[in-house]
């Protein structure tokens, strides 16, 4: 679990929210509904309008690395490989069949059947790095998502505050209704900036750190299977990949 992210939105909603009681203000002027639906509606209409239903959905997907990130553990995955290597070493590479069935990681998986298989060890790199190539590239348009969601909530929030505005001249002659509509216009302003800034800008960069070391890790195991196929002493492959850390 990533107790950063829930720590960073507690701690900013705590700021925004206490400062606001710091100034005299009160709770309540902030849980505006309207404003919310115009912010978040408005914006996620933008949004789905410039994303492809496959990224949208994946991006959904993602949210969940936010809190439960993939569990990266490079020291276990570099002794696995440098076992790996000394199994090749001394049965052949048809040997890695069997752990190649066994293997629950995908990736490993693939790159350990084509080294079972025979292939060349640039042949098993061109491939994996292809396969790595297209996951980063999906997972990178999953997080330019939340970018979208960060770029559109300030403007949408400014055209809430208009439409806020609008509602109270159309009210002038009802002294009453000013202050519901002059309260929304500024809410809606807070709901966009505050967004985009608390929410859907940080959720974006946090999601490209884990998609970053998703990366690493995974051109470690590339770099393990191809020294593997090369031949390499065991203990050079471990003292290679051990620069990874």
């Amino acid at each position: 679990m990533d107790i950063m992210t829930i720590l960073g939105l507690g701690m900013g909603l705590t700021a925004i929210v206490g400062g606001n009681l710091l100034e005299g203000g009160h709770t309540e002027s902030l849980m505006i509904f309207t404003a919310f639906f115009i912010v978040f509606g408005g914006t996620l209409g933008a949004v789905m309008v410039q994303t492809p239903l496959n990224i949208f959905l994946l991006s959904l997907k993602r949210i969940m690395w936010m809190i439960m990130p993939p569990k990266v553990n490079s020291k276990a995955m570099i002794e696995k490989i440098v076992e790996w290597s000394q199994l090749a070493r001394k049965e052949g590479l048809l040997s890695l069949q069997e752990i190649a069935e066994e293997e629950t990681d995908g990736f490993s998986k693939s790159g350990l059947q084509m080294l079972a298989d025979g292939n060349e060890p640039e042949t098993v790199r061109s491939i994996l790095e292809v396969e790595l190539e297209m996951t980063e590239s999906k997972d990178l348009q999953a997080a330019k998502v939340f970018e979208g969601f960060g770029g559109y909530s300030p403007t949408i929030g400014i055209i809430g505050a208009v439409m806020g505005l609008i509602h109270v001249m159309e009210n002038l002659s009802e002294p009453e209704k000013l202050g519901p509509g002059i309260a929304v216009a500024f809410v809606a302003t807070i709901y966009g900036v505050g967004l985009a800034n608390l929410v859907f800008l940080p959720m974006a960069n946090k999601l490209k750190t884990v998609i970053g070391n998703q990366v690493l890790y995974r051109e470690m195991i590339i770099d393990g299977l191809v020294s593997i196929a090369e031949g390499e002493n065991p203990r050079n492959i471990d003292s290679k990949l051990r620069g990874y850390l």
